[in-house]
């Protein structure tokens, strides 16, 4: 079974990078478009080392639990995206 909250056990230096570093300045949270930035972002950076992209509702449920870190808001209708 898919873990819920794919982003609860996120490690440090990931959260850093994208919500505080260059990964946070490419997204740029609180700004139209963040949350479809992050999916796609996130997923670029997972395919270039390697790996498949995450399945849409994991890499859905990790960009939501940052966009809630950086802006607390949550994703969705009616947020600022």
């Amino acid at each position: 079974m898919a873990d819920p909250n794919p982003a609860q056990g996120m490690p440090i230096q990931f959260k850093k990078y994208w919500l505080t570093e260059d990964g946070a300045a490419a997204i740029g949270w609180n700004t139209p478009g963040d949350f479809e930035r992050c999916t796609q972002l996130i997923n670029a950076k997972i395919v270039e080392n390697g790996n498949q992209p995450l399945p849409d509702r994991v890499i859905k449920g990790l960009c939501a639990k940052l966009h809630h870190e950086a802006t607390g808001e949550w994703p969705g209708p009616g947020a600022h995206h």
